[in-house]
């Protein structure tokens, strides 16, 4: 079987193909005409596998690899350039190296989510970065109020309907020219919020609720649209090994750097699943907020939290947390059972 390699650009993409033999037969350049990438691939047999590198236009080109009849492999471009192993690089290089990976089968390939799937976790995914906009937004304007020692207090929510009620009161202390910012930094929030309920509405109705998302569900933290987002990141769980590879994967594992039996922990991995690492890190903080509660105060999350925030600050329980989240999610998704608290340590309790 053929074995090609695809090194895409905005405008057109460098080719090369290997026969069996893994001698070149054809390689060049396609400009990225719709139609063009689809009309070439179709002269091979179907099945054929296509190496291209994860760049941010791979969407419509695993279609038009796919409507041909071929297979698109998604390369780790960081792993596969190290495997490469060039010191130089060009097009040319680049697409040679895709293609001898492929025939040597050594190829770094990630997961290419279906076509449907790809379309629908836009919709989250959008969520989430309008959501990112709103904490923005909020953040300048808690920065405000800080500028002229002006604070809510720490158990209340600043933009809760309580707590709009005293900003609103509160906003007549500022200068006028702050004061005029300030009201149409919440005139933005508000429709932000807006459309990210738009969002959500959406998401339901185009994203049925399965088994797995049920059972996500079940986390502490995680209600419909988060549990959606992860259902859609995720895919196969049966891709991970472990709940570690998981975790790492979802971006709430610390960088360790060990030497001489003394190790550093240092903050989250930022090589990761963005969306996932949101998710999961949105969820800790769904129970940071619940944490005083008297219904959440035996959770495990909850215990975990304060206990670390106790001796390591606020941020690393939050991240703590949100890896107890993502490892729960494993075993959730591999033994389809809902979460089960876990059992306490006694060891840890006297300590």
């Amino acid at each position: 079987m053929h074995s090609i390699g695809l090194d895409a650009h905005k405008r057109y993409s460098q080719f090369e193909v290997l026969d069996p033999m893994a001698t070149t037969i054809s390689k060049g350049r396609i400009q990225h005409d719709r139609g063009a990438l689809k009309e070439f691939f179709s002269q091979f047999p179907p099945g054929t596998p296509v190496a291209l590198e994860t760049v941010g236009n791979w969407y419509w080109i695993a279609d038009e690899i796919e409507a041909a009849g071929c297979l698109p492999r998604l390369a780790h471009a960081a792993k596969a350039k190290v495997m490469m192993g060039n010191v130089n690089k060009t097009d040319k290089i680049d697409a040679h190296g895709l293609a001898i990976l492929q025939h040597n089968n050594t190829l770094p390939a990630v997961w290419i989510p279906p076509h449907q799937v790809r379309d629908e976790r836009e919709l989250p995914r959008t969520r989430m970065a309008f959501a990112k906009l709103r904490n923005a937004v909020k953040n300048r304007i808690h920065a405000t109020l800080a500028k002229y020692a002006l604070s809510i207090d720490d158990d209340k929510d600043l933009f809760s309907k309580s707590g709009r009620r005293w900003l609103e009161h509160t906003l007549l202390q500022l200068p006028a020219e702050t004061l005029r910012c300030v009201q149409q930094e919440l005139v933005l929030l508000d429709h932000i919020q807006g459309e990210i309920s738009s969002l959500e509405d959406r998401i339901r109705q185009c994203i049925r609720q399965t088994p797995r998302i049920q059972l996500l569900k079940t986390l502490p933290g995680i209600g419909d649209i988060l549990s959606i987002v992860i259902d859609r990141e995720v895919g196969d769980i049966s891709r991970f090994s472990h709940s570690d590879s998981f975790a790492a994967y979802c971006g709430t594992t610390p960088r360790v750097s060990g030497s001489g039996g003394k190790f550093h922990y240092g903050h989250l991995r930022k090589e990761s699943n963005q969306y996932l690492q949101f998710a999961f890190i949105e969820a800790a903080n769904v129970i940071v907020a619940h944490h005083r509660l008297t219904t959440w105060q035996n959770r495990h999350a909850v215990r975990l939290y304060e206990r670390l925030r106790a001796r390591r600050g606020a941020a690393v329980a939050v991240g703590a947390v949100a890896r107890h989240l993502s490892e729960s999610a494993f075993w959730i998704l591999t033994k389809m059972e809902p979460y089960r608290e876990p059992s306490p340590n006694p060891k840890r309790a006297r300590a």
